[in-house]
This record gives structure tokens, C-alpha cells and sequence, in this order.
């Protein structure tokens, strides 16, 4: 038995040893510890060393607000974690842990030297230091700053974890597992409702697995909550321990955060280490306490000196006293518990010196029964020690000032400045807080979300109060869902309620300016950093907190930020909420990477979609890329063809007869309402209004730059109603794009956008018998030339599946593309496909279209776009409606910088010697000029085309609309080329083909 550990105490395992290493050596534990609670049953209290000051630092709470002992843990090859809080790091067998920012070792650190020289590191010293001489930064100030940034070492090998993720719909999400959340989920779930309970901790009991001496109901608190947790299974409650609330967002979205592995021995095989839960709650509980406040005193952060309630925790839930003599410095009647329940445990109480001259009698007697001197009217103005503290300074407060000081023996010292709601959750719904006079903190005021707020988290104290108030938020939440709710029975005996007063820094019996009174004990800041931030101009507390780094720290402020507030308050002569509160952000706590990710790892790390038509493309042996977030077929070779010979194929029959292409990947987007076309003249840069319904129109889609965006076919179907397509990887941006407007621009359209990108499958048939390949298979349409002319599209019937058919073409050739219900896409497929036998139907993949799409001079919106191409660039002017009042980018149209005559603008290239340019291949006007060369331009795309018996390529060329005819040159590998510059329009220009 380790010999601060108290045989019948806490709610380890006894019969269950655990070992574990720290720093290399070798301790036992028992199962049910922390990293923390072990370290100290074996008397370790240094666990790390701080950022700035590299101070020595001990465990200063038990739970995830702990600032100071982080540490590393390991568990095998890419296993190591940095950061951990070894206040919630459950013990497993074999855990290997490790103290961080120390050098050469823990207990003698070189970076110490920072402490002694902390007078050149106040608030802000690197905006004033790093500013002169400027020629100091690149090769002094810069790299220093490198070595010294950052916390703890960055894993350098791969995760080998696996992640998960879930969604989760419940009528309740309880968040908080202690006395207000248990009753106030039982009481939900008694109502009829669906409940969740989520905790951070491995098990559910907050404050009450620290107090088994409270009695509920006539039971203790360990009796009562495991009946309490019977109940809660038996109602069908969904109880997540190990589970971090991390974020609260827009309509009751909750982020969860699971840990499911870390606390195992051997995790199962393929098990994921954390789980990301997004849950829909249509009622939220926020039940999640208080956090304790340290007091601010000079040597208030050594190691021994911790809150005590976290003494507290320590002793009854794990079954250690964190030292044999203890001394107390509060001004808040709770650690007066804390120090009697030690005291019973057999630990000596040295003095209990509280700041407040009047304390509780009741108090007062209980500490002299137990023979534990009390100093009310006290301060603490130093601590005594160097790795671990050896005593404390108290001194009388006279008229604001400290007297004479004695020094106090202990091996530890517990501190408590009083409670602070946990607010952060609340805060993340831009709910508004308000400040509460006599308790001198903030409580949630106006809520955003439907969510009740219970217990210590709106300022409560006392089990009492706290279970009444979890019952009265239970039977909100039913009563807001319809239902309802009876009340619980919760009698509280040997209650201990409790009162405090709020301290800025205490009075100090030395100069206040060299005192070390820590308020952000993880970025080293301290009472005397705040103040200068004041006198230095900082006036709001996110001012103060950006030049001092208060409240930075990875605990994100849970310890610091209301003592900072007070403290910065007082500087500035003003009341609290006339400073400000800093902006509590998600996640909660930190949360690793991979719990986001989720299955996005490996060959998850990107959804690869795939069309309907896909496994029928697999089976035919095609050759896949990836486009956007698809897997498309890129070819299909036959026997003995390589890439070149089956695309020249592929292009060759579908010019010749027929070819058949999967264009599913599309991007579809319907515009209805009837404000529709109104929209369309307004979005895109083409005249709408006149496009009588079964007609199609080429769109092309600018941003406010004038610059094109996106481009596709879109056909009217209904006065009200058109289809939009667009290119595959703009779908999601063009729909963004389309909200964003109607919502923030054009509120006043009645309008209706609707993504149908999967809710399609198309098939695009091209060539000369893609008429009388789909004839046999439509019913409902004549699909002759005179009735269903090039740029129609209407709804029918084709292979028996409703349909939106198009007469549109991408290749050149008469052309047509079948829309059906995405669930028919391959029996569609197969039915063409079987139709077009006695054509010889070739079916091709995307580099075939590429070339046919080339020899016509059509483009692709980001290859022979780059973000600066508008519609005249492009060769595309006929696209823009002269005669419309306005459209996205219109004005932008008419700059200077716009039409100026030598602006890069698309041009075809035949080259001299039939040699295939590379694509991005730069281009010049002379290869003999001086070096830099001045380039004019650059090969978008390039390919060989076996209708022209040439390879083709088109480039951007500044002026090159008016060059028409001259020669550039191009460096390649094997030497510079020489290239004609011509029309985009290589084959069959009159266009023919397509109407035929």
C-alpha cells in the first residue's frame, strides 16, 4: 500500500494493482486511479513544469480544468500523446508516462533560468523586445521564439487508431452526470421522453463521489446515486460515461466527444480509441457544476499547493490524501469541508486561515473539535519549498493591509476562492450572461436554445437546492415537449451548504510588483502582468487577454478567467461586466484531431463517390480517376491497349457510330418558385426570360470580379421550374453560391434551391446513331430533329424509367443526355447499352471526352479557366446578355483592367512539327530574348485528336484573340516548339454534326 493511500477510503480496487511508469521509473497504482491520483498516493506532487517560467507544478485540481500537470503518455509506436491532463489520464497497466517542457530533467530544469530573469518576461515583452533592431528577427528573435514555442513534443509518426463517428437524435440531452443531471433526466425520462446522460468522467456522480458522508432520502451518497443510475437504466435512459460535451451549436446540436479505448489494458483488436457523437436534442439539460477558484497570492503555484476541492476528490474518491500536514487558505466555506474530511482521514490540519473576518460559527467549532487552529481576517503571502511546498506565510488583514505574517509548516496547502458556474456550453449559444452582485460572478441569463440550465451551473450551492432545481429542470423539458412530468422526492441530510466572498489578488506584505501571484498558471501570468496590461492602455478584457496571454492556455481559461476579470476590473476603477468577458469557444476541452476526423483516414480520408454506373464500369476492366470527390471511369482499355490506343479508339467509334458516358457526376440543381426566372437573369450572365419552357440555354456564371465561376447546360422545364447542370466539382460551390445571394442579397424572391446532383443518374449518348440507338427506348416524345430540335429537353419515358431528356452535346456530335431516378441509373445503362449493339456503342470515360470536348473548343471551368478569365477571355461574349440591366459581375465587366485589348485569353495552338504540348507549358512571344524570359501565357489543355490526325492543344495568350495566325514558341523537354496560334473551334466549326 503506497503511504498516502487510506485503506476504506475511495473507489479504487484494492485487489487490483496497476503499474505504471512516470519519467522512466516504476509505481503502482490501483484500478479506478488517474495518472494524478497514483503519482500522488506514491507522494509525487511535481508533474511538470510551467511555459514561460519553467516553475515546478503539481496537480492543482482533479478534473478536466487541471492547467499544470500535462503530461505525455505512450502506449506503443504512434501511441504518444502530448498534453495529456493527468487529472483525468485513467491508469492502465503498463501506461508509459512522461513529464513535458523540462530539460535535461524534471526535477533540474535549465529552462528554470527564465524564473530568476522574470522581470525581462512581464506581460508583453515580446511586442516591445522583438520590435528593434529589425535586422534581430530573422536570425535571433524569430528562431528563439521557434525553440521556445509550443507545449509538450508533437507525435511524429502515423495514428494507428481507429476513429469513429455517429449521429444521435434524443427528445433530452442531459449534459453532466451529477446530483442536478441524474434527477433531472430521471424525471425527463419519467415523462415518456427519450433521454441521454452524458459525462465527462468514467463514472456518473459529480461532486457526489466526492461526499459519501451526505445522506439522500435517508441514504448515503453512494447508496442513494446507485439507485438513482438503477432507476435511470430501468426508465431506459442512455447513460455515456467517459463523454465530453465538447461544443454546443445552432438548433440544440451538441458535439460529443466518446473515449473508448484509452482506459483499457489490451483494446480490442480494430476497436476506435474515440468516438464523435453529433446529437439533435430537441430539449438540452446543462447541468455541468462549478468550477473552484484558486486564490492569487505570491507562490500560490508550487507543487502541494491545489484547490480543495480537488483535496477533497482526491481523498474520498481515490483514496489518497494528498499529505500528512495540511494547511487551508480560503475564503469560501467549502474548503472548511475539505479539511475536516482530511482531518478525519488522519491527515493533520495545520491552520485553516480564511480571508473572511466573520466565518460560520457551526464551522469554527467543528475545526477546534477536531483541534485545527482557525485564523479568520487572514491572508497567505508567500509559499515555502522548491519542488514541492514546505510551508505557507499567513498574515492578519488589517484595513485592506497584511500585518505581521507567521510561517505555517505543511506539506500541502488547499486553496479555494469560491466557485464559478460552468458556463462555457452556454456560452458557445451566444446565450447572455449576467452579472450577479452578490455572488460577484457571471450566471446565464438570456437563452438562444431551447435548453435549461440547473444546479451549481446557474449558481446554486448546497445538494438541497441543487436536486430540487435538476427535478424543476426536468419538468421544464418535459412540460416544453407536451408531456408530463411528477416531481422527485430528494430530503438531503448533513447537507453543506456554503457561502464565500470573492477576491481580486490578496493583500500581500511585500511589493505587489515582485510578487509571483499566479492567475494563468499555464502561460505563467500573474496578477502584476494584468495590471501593467491596464496601465499600458488595455481596457477590455480581450485586450488584456491577448497582451498578457490570460486565459490562452489549453485549460482555456476555466481557472483563470474570472480572477483575471476581478483583477483587471479593479485596475480599471470599473465594475465587472463593464469590462467584458473573453469568448469561450469549442471544444471544452481539448480534443484530439482524430476524433474529428473520424473515418476520414487512409483510404477514408475523403468519401470516394461513386455513380450507380460504377460497378458495371469495374467489371468492364475500366481505368478510374478521381475527379473531385468522384471516382469516374477515365477509360476502358481492350486487350494489348495502353491509355493512348484505347482513347483513340473510344474517340474514333463515338465520332464514326455511337459512344455512351456516364455524366451522373454532374452537378443538378433545380431553381422552382416564382420568382425562378427573376433569379436566373439576376445569377447568370444569359437572358432568361424569353426561354420558353422544353428549351435548354448554355449558362455561364460569374462571381462579383467578373471572373467565370461555373458554366453548364439549363433547361426550362415549367414557367417555374428550371435544371440547372453544372461541372462536377462545382456543384457544392455553385449552390453555396446561389444561398448565399438569395438568402443575404435577394430575401425578397420567392425561391426554391434544391441540390439533385445524386438524385439523378445521366447518360449521355453521342454520335451519329445516338438517335436511333435511344429511339426504340423513349415513350411520350418524338424525337425527331423538327420536334425535338438541339437544346430541347423534355420529360418522358425511356427504357420504362421517367426520365428528363436533353438533346445537348459536349462533343460535337448529335448528342443527347438521360436523366432517371438515380436507382435506375445502371439498368438504364445496361439497356443503352444492349440497344446500341447493332451501332457498334462504345462506351468511353472522361479523357475521351476531354479530347472530344477539345476539338470543338468547348471548355472546362478550371483548366482552361484560372479564376481571372471572364466570358470575353474565354471567347464566350455571346453568353452575356448586352441588353440585361444586371447580373452577377456585370459591373465588374466594364473596368479599365477588364477588356484592356492584351489581357490572357483562350486561343487554340496547332504546333509546327505535330509534336503534343505538356499542359501548363509555358509560352513566349521571342526564345531568343534575354533572360528572364517575358512569358505571354500557358498550354491549358493538350491532346491528340484522331478525327484531325493531329494533337491540338488551347492556351491562354495575352491579346491572343488578335494574334490569330502568328507563331509563339513553347519550351519543352526535348527542345522549343514552334505553335500556330488559331480558333478553339478545330473540328466541324459550322456545326453541323450536331444538328443532324
Amino acid at each position: 500500500m503506497s503511504r498516502y493511500r487510506v485503506p476504506g477510503l475511495g473507489r479504487t480496487d484494492p485487489a487490483e494493482p496497476v503499474s505504471f511508469t512516470f519519467d522512466g521509473r516504476r509505481y503502482e497504482g490501483l484500478r479506478g486511479d488517474t495518472v494524478a491520483s497514483a503519482l500522488l498516493a506514491n507522494g509525487v506532487h511535481l508533474m511538470g513544469r510551467s511555459f514561460k517560467y519553467h516553475r515546478p507544478r503539481g496537480p492543482v485540481s482533479a478534473g478536466s480544468e487541471e492547467p499544470n500537470a500535462l503530461i505525455g503518455t505512450s502506449r506503443g509506436p504512434g501511441r504518444f500523446e502530448p498534453n495529456t491532463r493527468a487529472t483525468v489520464q485513467e491508469l492502465r497497466q503498463g501506461l508509459v508516462a512522461e513529464s513535458q517542457n523540462k530539460w535535461p530533467s524534471l526535477k533540474f530544469d535549465i529552462g528554470a533560468v527564465n524564473d530568476r530573469a522574470y522581470m525581462l518576461f512581464s506581460a508583453g515583452f515580446y511586442y516591445k523586445t522583438f520590435m528593434w533592431p529589425r535586422s534581430f528577427w530573422d536570425k535571433v528573435y524569430e528562431p528563439f521564439i521557434r525553440a521556445a514555442a509550443g507545449l509538450g513534443k508533437s507525435p511524429s509518426e502515423p495514428d494507428p487508431d481507429n476513429y469513429a463517428s455517429r449521429y444521435l437524435h434524443t427528445d433530452v440531452l442531459v449534459v453532466g452526470g451529477g446530483a442536478a443531471g441524474i434527477v433531472a433526466a430521471l424525471t425527463a425520462a419519467k415523462s415518456g421522453a427519450k433521454v441521454v446522460l452524458v459525462d465527462e468522467n468514467p463514472e456518473m456522480g459529480g461532486s457526489l463521489l466526492s461526499d459519501p458522508a451526505v445522506q439522500i432520502e435517508g441514504l448515503s451518497a453512494w447508496s442513494w446515486l446507485s439507485g438513482q443510475l438503477s432507476q435511470l437504466r430501468a426508465a431506459g435512459v442512455t447513460l455515456m460515461t467517459r463523454t465530453t460535451a465538447i461544443g454546443y451549436y445552432h438548433q440544440n446540436m451538441v458535439g460529443l466527444a466518446e473515449r473508448l479505448t484509452d482506459h483499457l489494458d489490451q483494446p480490442p483488436q480494430g476497436a476506435p480509441r474515440e468516438r464523435m457523437w453529433r446529437v439533435r436534442a430537441r430539449q438540452v439539460v446543462l447541468a455541468q457544476g462549478a468550477l473552484e477558484k484558486p486564490l492569487v497570492f505570491d507562490g500560490n503555484d508550487r507543487p502541494g499547493v491545489m484547490l480543495a476541492g480537488a483535496a477533497q476528490t482526491y481523498l474520498n474518491r481515490y483514496g489518497v490524501k494528498v499529505g500528512d500536514c495540511a494547511a487551508v487558505v480560503t475564503s469560501h466555506d467549502s474548503a472548511w469541508y475539505a479539511a475536516f474530511d482530511l482531518a478525519d482521514a488522519g491527515c493533520r490540519i495545520a491552520a485553516i486561515a480564511d480571508t473572511r473576518d466573520q466565518v460560520r460559527p457551526d464551522l469554527v467549532e467543528a475545526a477546534r473539535r477536531r483541534g485545527i487552529e482557525v485564523l479568520s481576517g487572514h491572508t497567505a503571502t508567500a509559499t515555502y519549498g522548491r519542488l514541492r511546498v514546505s510551508g505557507v506565510r499567513v498574515n492578519p488583514v488589517h484595513n485592506g493591509k497584511a500585518g505581521a505574517g507567521r510561517k505555517i509548516a505543511c506539506d500541502a496547502l488547499l486553496i479555494s476562492g469560491g466557485w464559478t458556474p460552468s458556463l462555457h456550453l452556454f456560452s458557445h449559444t451566444k446565450g447572455s450572461l449576467s452579472w450577479d452582485k452578490e455572488s460577484r460572478t457571471f450566471l446565464p441569463g438570456h437563452k438562444t436554445e431551447a435548453c435549461q440550465i440547473a444546479g451549481a451551473g446557474r449558481g446554486l450551492w448546497g445538494y438541497g437546492p441543487v436536486l430540487e432545481d435538476g427535478v424543476r429542470a426536468g419538468l421544464a423539458v418535459a412540460e416544453a415537449l407536451g408531456r408530463t412530468g411528477q416531481p422527485l422526492a430528494a430530503r438531503v441530510e448533513g447537507d453543506r451548504p456554503g457561502t464565500g466572498s470573492s477576491q481580486t489578488e490578496l493583500p500581500t506584505d511585500r511589493s505587489a510588483g515582485k510578487a509571483k501571484a499566479f492567475v494563468d498558471y499555464q502561460n505563467d501570468v500573474t496578477a502584476k502582468d494584468i495590471r501593467l496590461a491596464v496601465r499600458e492602455g488595455m481596457r477590455s478584457i480581450e485586450h488584456v487577454k491577448r497582451y498578457t496571454t490570460n486565459g490562452m492556455a489549453t485549460d482555456q481559461g476555466k481557472m483563470s478567467n474570472i480572477n483575471g476579470l476581478m483583477i483587471a476590473a479593479d485596475a480599471l476603477g470599473k465594475a465587472p461586466p463593464e469590462v467584458g468577458l473573453t469568448t469561450f469557444r469549442p471544444p471544452y476541452t481539448p480534443t484530439s484531431f482524430g476524433a474529428f476526423a473520424g473515418y476520414h483516414k487512409g483510404d477514408t480520408f475523403e468519401l470516394t463517390r461513386k455513380t450507380p454506373i460504377d460497378p458495371w464500369a469495374e467489371a468492364k476492366g475500366a481505368v478510374f480517376e478521381p475527379v473531385s470527390l468522384w471516382r469516374r471511369a477515365w477509360y476502358f482499355p481492350k486487350a494489348g491497349e495502353d491509355m493512348h490506343a484505347a482513347v483513340a479508339r473510344e474517340c474514333r467509334e463515338t465520332r464514326a457510330s455511337a459512344g455512351m458516358f456516364d455524366a451522373s457526376t454532374l452537378g443538378k440543381i433545380e431553381v422552382a418558385g416564382p420568382d425562378a426566372v427573376e433569379f436566373m437573369n439576376r445569377m447568370y450572365t444569359n437572358p432568361w426570360t424569353k426561354l420558353q419552357p422544353g428549351r435548354c440555354r448554355y449558362g455561364l456564371l460569374l462571381g462579383e470580379d467578373g471572373f467565370i465561376r461555373d458554366d453548364g447546360v439549363i433547361g426550362r422545364l415549367s414557367n417555374d421550374l428550371f435544371h440547372v447542370t453544372t461541372t462536377t466539382g462545382g456543384a457544392a460551390r455553385v449552390l453555396n453560391m446561389m444561398e448565399d445571394y438569395l438568402q443575404t442579397e435577394w430575401p425578397d424572391l420567392n425561391v426554391w434551391l434544391t441540390s439533385t446532383t445524386e438524385q439523378w443518374a445521366t447518360v449521355a449518348v453521342n454520335g451519329p446513331n445516338a438517335r436511333k440507338v435511344l429511339e426504340p427506348l423513349v415513350k411520350g416524345l418524338d424525337m425527331s430533329d423538327a420536334a425535338f430540335p438541339h437544346m430541347s429537353v423534355a420529360e418522358c419515358t425511356v427504357a420504362g424509367f421517367p426520365a428528363r431528356l436533353f438533346r445537348v452535346s459536349f462533343t460535337g456530335e448529335l448528342g443527347f443526355e438521360v436523366n432517371v431516378p438515380a436507382r435506375h441509373g445502371l439498368a438504364l445503362w445496361k439497356s443503352i447499352f444492349e440497344a446500341g449493339q447493332p451501332y457498334g456503342i462504345c462506351p468511353y470515360g472522361t479523357e475521351t471526352m476531354h479530347v472530344l470536348r477539345a476539338e470543338k473548343g468547348y471548355i472546362i471551368v478550371g483548366q482552361d479557366t484560372d479564376g481571372t478569365v471572364t466570358p470575353q477571355d474565354a471567347g464566350l461574349d455571346w453568353a452575356v446578355g448586352k441588353a440585361k440591366k444586371d447580373f452577377v459581375g456585370k459591373r465588374s465587366l466594364a473596368r479599365p483592367d477588364i477588356v484592356a485589348p492584351n489581357r490572357k485569353q483562350l486561343v487554340g495552338l496547332l504546333t509546327e512539327d505535330r509534336s503534343r504540348l505538356e499542359e501548363g507549358a509555358q509560352i513566349v512571344l521571342d526564345p531568343n530574348q534575354k533572360l528572364p524570359m517575358t512569358m505571354v501565357g500557358h498550354v491549358t489543355s493538350s491532346y491528340d485528336s484522331v478525327a484531325l490526325g493531329r494533337p491540338i492543344a488551347m492556351a491562354l495568350i495575352a491579346g491572343g484573340h488578335g494574334r490569330m495566325g502568328e507563331t509563339v514558341h513553347i519550351p519543352m523537354p526535348h527542345g522549343t516548339v514552334r505553335a500556330t496560334i488559331t480558333s478553339t473551334d478545330f473540328y466541324d466549326p459550322e456545326g453541323e454534326r450536331l444538328k443532324a
